[in-house]
């Protein structure tokens, strides 16, 4: 394709207007996409739990870490595509913009293709770490091993939702992973009741929504803004420097969060299979319900790196200020709610009594934490975008290892299954607190100098 077909994308839009606005706009759309991307999980494990088989939702949850881990690869990708797209924007070099852009999809292919043939292997072994044996192994590994070799799909498409992000398309970056969610729901119930398939159903509807994101998001980039162009072996290996010093920063500190999952459903493992499905219930609440906070890192990504290649530090330190106080408000809102709901979400997933009391403590006092974890992905977007993406792994393993390791082992031992969440809480307050402080001082010196 010659440069002569290319379109022009509107002038860098977040280097002005109200830096609050674009940090509403850009998480609203960012999170009804991102929470698309979990809702594939999430009603997998709402209509396996229709089955009625314990064993199923315990299956789900230790699938769960693994198909974590898969969602957290791609959304380091997606990071690194952000950053990188958006300083160029912001700087005005659009044929820099797309090179980087074709560069960041084909590593991201080829790198996911990669990891998903090493989880298919290992997927077994993997399981059999976390504690699950016998038929929930059985199951949980036919699940996982279904949904694995789509890796590079949504590896893809969650690239192409990252450029759209990027060059000031958050709505059409939205609708690409709206799609995945929206397929998952009608496929899943036909595949699981009326197919019969039960849970290798459910896993190929989730494979048919990663498709469908693709193939969304691959429209808005290329044939809408007709940004993406065919990827070329010599820009890759002129770009994979600039690309992995993000990419891989990012991929490190999102899989920081599947290891901290394993870690603690390994310890829920030692206190029964209803323990594990009340630890899945809240792992398919929390993405729903917070959402927002999880797509901060993306989400304001864009705002900081225009404003940043612009070299409008004032803007850049507005954004970081807006989108902490942003996540805060955001996530009082909804612990009000999960606590005036959290009868009704025990009833929708049929849980057992000791299940439904961890729901029961999640949606009343633990969910108040995630207000201090929003402050961490606000932090870690800054790092990244700002050429400090190895600080946001620092904090983001800090918290999986020392925030999470200790906490959870004597909050295990002092309150048992309850004990395991109360010690997530308090390693995740502890963090979110040093991410946010440390993220303020980096914009004051940037500011300054």
């Amino acid at each position: 394709m010659s440069k002569a077909h290319f379109s022009t994308p509107p002038p860098p839009k977040f280097t002005t207007g109200p830096t609050l606005r674009h940090v509403v706009v850009m998480t609203a759309t960012g999170s009804l996409g991102l929470v698309s991307v979990f809702m594939v999980d999430f009603v997998d494990a709402y209509f396996l739990s229709l089955l009625g088989e314990r064993e199923v939702a315990g299956a789900v949850g230790y699938a769960g870490a693994i198909i974590m881990l898969n969602i957290s690869v791609c959304l380091g990708l997606a990071i690194a595509i952000s950053a990188l797209v958006s300083r160029s924007v912001g700087g005005g070099n659009l044929d820099a913009a797309r090179e980087l852009a074709a560069s960041t999809v084909l590593f991201s292919v080829l790198l996911t293709a990669a990891i998903a043939v090493v989880l298919w292997l290992w997927a077994g072994w993997i399981l059999t770490l976390l504690g699950a044996s016998g038929d929930i192994h059985a199951i949980a590994l036919s699940y996982a091993r279904i949904i694995i070799p789509s890796l590079p799909l949504l590896g893809l498409g969650m690239c192409c939702s990252g450029c759209l992000r990027a060059i000031g398309d958050p709505k059409r970056a939205m609708y690409a992973l709206l799609a995945g969610g929206v397929v998952n729901a009608v496929l899943d119930p036909i595949f699981i009741f009326w197919l019969g398939l039960g849970v290798d159903g459910a896993a190929l509807a989730s494979v048919c929504a990663r498709i469908a994101i693709v193939c969304a998001a691959l429209y808005g980039v290329v044939r809408v803004h007709r940004f993406l162009i065919r990827p070329r072996w010599e820009w890759l290996r002129r770009d994979l420097r600039a690309i992995t010093a993000i990419a891989l920063p990012a991929m490190a500190t999102n899989i920081a969060t599947p290891f901290s999952m394993a870690y603690t459903t390994a310890v829920m493992g030692g206190f029964g299979v209803s323990a594990v499905a009340g630890w899945a219930i809240i792992n398919r609440i929390v993405p729903l319900s917070f959402g927002v906070v999880f797509s901060l890192s993306g989400a304001i990504g864009p705002i900081i790196g225009q404003n940043y290649g612009a070299r409008l530090m004032d803007r850049v330190h507005g954004s970081y200020l807006d989108a902490l106080k942003f996540s805060g408000f955001y996530t009082v809102a909804v612990c009000l709610l999960l606590y005036l709901l959290q009868d009704a979400i025990i009833a929708a997933f049929n849980a057992s009594s000791e299940a439904a009391a961890l729901v029961a403590l999640f949606c009343t006092w633990i969910a108040l934490s995630w207000a201090f974890a929003g402050a961490q992905f606000v932090s870690n977007a800054a790092f990244n975008n700002l050429g400090k993406p190895h600080w946001s792994t620092l904090a983001n393993w800090g918290k999986a290892t020392l925030g999470t390791v200790p906490f959870v082992h004597y909050g295990a031992q002092w309150g048992g299954a309850e004990g395991v969440l109360w010690g997530m809480a308090a390693g995740s307050v502890l963090f979110g607190i040093a991410s946010a402080g440390t993220g303020y001082l980096l914009m004051t010196r940037l500011a300054q100098t």
